[in-house]
């Protein structure tokens, strides 16, 4: 069983780096550890080994597990504090005003003393050119003892929580930013130069609090998650009347009122009632979904201008919406490549620019006869603008800002790591059923024969088949229906199984079969066999009805394509997919029937579980980066295998959400294309950040050898080029699939969006 744990002040990445230091040396390996930012949340992966020695006979290989206590002393150890989590925690509301605020007093106070010092400063030595005039370069002018003294306030308050890691830091000589400004601030207090000290504290903290704020507010957008399912339900009692309980209280299986206007609870599928549900913050759908009995509804939908009768499925926290709560929060550990390089170059880089900085600290002085005043300072400029802020920030807000915009449209991506896939993409495997065509069959033609009509065929073959729960019997049934046509009553009513079925009709028997049953029968003619054999070439499901004395005539039915599957293929090799394959158990005829109307390059059809794996696996053999989409549930091991596995239509489908990389939470194929060309709109932006990011470093680098940049100014090009790659990021939250204008947002967007947005 893993050890979760909640860290208060894990706030951005540099605090993450700071707790793997203290925690890996204790674990044994990285892979153990799972931070999770946005809630604030660590995972400590247990190892199997134990003190003392053995696992179920067998000698403990592997370091033993570290206890929780040592764990929490080893985070405390860093500053930050830690307990073992549970659901009903402390949350953030219920904190002090300390510990909620305590680093936004902080940063007040570092800028408020910063900024008293500078107007003391001035007012004592005679004037601003006295303070600004000497930028450090050998000239500064000696500071009276009452600015120093508000200086040195301000610095202490912008150093209290950064002055710790760094010491931790460079205990272990693995140099961070942390690091990096505080021998800065503290290399330009030492040469005098103490308003540039104070302001870099002021501002490095500024950074921290900005970064911490966005992360807390990441934080309650996903806790408003929970506000989508309301806070009562109203359960039908046994008497008839009705109870309001917590929707944790409600036992599947109950009958719930839903009004007009209000939340559903609870999944579950409706008992009474017609009304259009907006299904938007589950599936993004921007139209409300016609609901009537025996039509399955999701918790955190919103019922429309009917009342709904609906029996509950499944318990409160095994929801679609709490399954989605739980991944978006889990998103967050699984880091995209990008991040996880940009983690890898800071590792380098900082200590390659310490490295640089004492370089240029010692090499002009003591071999060219350079200023020590004037070499010092410049080394302490090298050290600010080298400060990785902007670029490691670049990325997971970038990411961030992908993941709302998904969510937004109705696909949920498990995490940063699967957002670059999709760009990457050579070739799509997709299941047939479910995912090229709508999942159900429907009646295409009714050919009578032998004087019979329409009417006639259709009235008997439904009287036979309203016995039975077959999808055929089903569509059958269906197309009665929806000519409004009336059945008859079948008695001496049976089943030949796997071969059709026989009653009696107004006194007369009739069977209903495949065109196998009628080869049984002797009944067929040459006329008979060729339409029959036409029809079943062409992919459709042949049912003949007869009489004991001839043939009436046969029904087909086939599963329709989808009315966006065309275009939405087109689309897909608009933005450069080489290859669409399609995976399927269905009959040849049927599979290649479809493929031809939907334009598919390669059909494998007649397929079991091991046989589309294996399909799979010589697909990404040929073209390395492969996708499988389809229902998630029997597709689970092709899903699995394929390089990103996506299901279609997901909503209210447990095993296509666990299963999948990605979910398309409604039925439409239009969002493939869409998620290519957003995952390659990403990896530009992360791209444009991360340039941008070292572009400005490269600059202020060659301006500090030149002699013209100032530690004041080298923090303010750092902190605005991080506002800068933030506001770049962001954009990505406009990104919509074409022809899905207009104002579709929904809660579960809009607290995504929040996420984002609070940068």
């Amino acid at each position: 069983m893993p050890l979760t744990l909640r860290i208060e002040g894990m706030d951005c990445a540099d605090e993450v780096a700071v707790l793997k230091r203290q925690l890996v040396p204790l674990v044994g390996e990285e892979e153990r550890l799972r931070f999770d930012l946005l809630n604030g949340k660590l995972i400590v992966e247990q190892s199997g080994a134990v003190r003392g020695g053995a696992v179920q006979g067998e000698t403990a290989q592997a370091a033993p597990d570290p206890q929780p206590e040592e764990i929490i002393a080893a985070i405390e150890r860093t500053g930050m504090r830690a307990e073992v989590w549970t659901d009903d925690a402390r949350s953030d509301e219920d904190a002090g005003f300390w510990s909620r605020n305590h680093r936004a007093v902080l940063t007040a106070f570092s800028g408020l003393f910063a900024t008293i010092g500078l107007l003391s400063h001035a007012w004592l030595a005679g004037g601003w050119g006295e303070v600004f005039g000497s930028e450090g370069m050998g000239s500064a002018q000696r500071v009276p003892l009452l600015p120093i003294a508000f200086y040195g306030i301000g610095i202490l308050a912008g150093l209290w929580l950064v002055a710790p890691k760094a010491w931790l830091s460079a205990l272990a000589l693995r140099p961070d930013m942390n690091l990096l400004m505080t021998i800065a601030v503290v290399g330009a207090a030492a040469i005098g130069e103490w308003f540039e000290a104070a302001t870099v504290a002021f501002l490095f903290s500024l950074s921290l609090l900005l970064e911490s704020w966005s992360v807390g507010r990441a934080r309650r957008a996903i806790a408003a998650l929970m506000d989508l399912t309301p806070p009562i339900a109203r359960l039908r009692e046994p008497d008839g009347g009705v109870q309001e309980v917590a929707p944790s209280e409600v036992p599947v299986g109950s009958a719930l009122i839903v009004r007009a206007g209000e939340k559903i609870p609870l999944d579950g599928v409706v008992l009474r009632g017609i009304s259009g549900v907006n299904q938007a913050p589950i599936t993004g759908e921007s139209l409300p979904v016609d609901k009537s009995p025996g039509d399955e509804v999701f918790a955190g939908t919103i019922n429309g201008d009917g009342t709904l009768e609906i029996e509950s499925t499944k318990p409160a926290d095994d929801s679609t919406l709490a399954h989605i709560i739980k991944l978006v929060g889990d998103a967050q550990s699984r880091r995209a490549p990008s991040e996880r390089w940009v983690e890898r170059f800071a590792v380098v880089y900082t200590p390659l620019v310490m490295a640089t900085a004492v370089l240029v600290l010692l090499v002009p002085p003591l071999l060219f006869g350079g200023q020590w005043s004037d070499w010092i300072y410049r080394s302490l400029v090298l050290l600010v603008i080298a400060c990785p802020c902007a670029l490691v920030i670049s990325t997971p807000v970038s990411v961030v800002a992908s993941l709302a915009a998904a969510a937004r449209n109705g696909v949920l991506i498990k995490g940063g790591v699967f957002i670059e896939v999709p760009a990457r993409l050579k070739a799509i495997a997709m299941d047939k059923t479910g995912t090229l065509t709508r999942g159900e069959p429907s009646v295409i033609d009714v050919v009578p024969m032998n004087g019979h009509d329409d009417t006639e065929l259709l009235t008997r073959a439904g009287a036979l088949e309203a016995h039975s729960n077959h999808p055929l019997a089903r569509a059958i049934i269906s197309e009665i229906e929806n000519r409004g046509l009336s059945l008859p009553e079948a008695d001496q009513f049976e089943i030949t199984p796997g071969k059709g079925a026989t009653g009696r009709i107004n006194g007369k028997t009739y069977w209903l079969g495949s065109h196998r049953y009628l080869e049984e029968r002797r009944q067929e003619t040459p006329e008979v066999h060729e339409q029959l054999e036409r029809m079943q070439e062409a992919g459709r499901t042949v049912v003949v009805i007869g009489n004991d004395e001839h043939v009436c005539g046969f029904l087909t039915l086939a599963d329709s394509i989808r009315d966006e599957t065309q275009a939405a293929l087109a689309a897909l090799r608009e933005t450069g997919i080489e290859h669409l394959v399609m995976l399927t158990g269905d009959n040849e005829g049927t599979a290649r029937a479809i493929a031809a109307q939907a334009g598919i390059d390669e059909v494998h059809a007649e397929l079991l579980p091991e046989d589309k794996i294996a399909a799979v696996e010589t697909l990404v053999g040929k073209y390395g980066q492969v996708a499988m989409l389809g229902d998630g549930v029997n597709d689970a091991p092709a899903l699995g295998r394929a390089t990103l596995g996506i299901a279609m239509g997901a909503a209210g489908s447990d095993a296509a959400i666990e299963t999948a990389d990605i979910a398309l939470m409604s039925d439409d194929l239009s969002r493939l294309p869409w998620l290519i060309q957003h995952s390659r709109h990403t990896i530009a932006v992360i791209r444009q950040n991360i340039v941008f990011a070292l572009a400005v470093k490269a600059l202020f680098v060659v301006l500090t050898f030149a002699g013209f940049a100032s530690l004041w100014a080298a923090i303010a090009a750092d902190t605005g080029a991080s506002l800068l790659v933030i506001a770049n990021g962001l954009r990505l939250l406009g990104s919509r699939p074409a022809g899905h204008g207009g104002n579709n947002s929904s809660p579960l967007a809009d607290s995504l969006r929040t996420c984002c947005s609070s940068h």
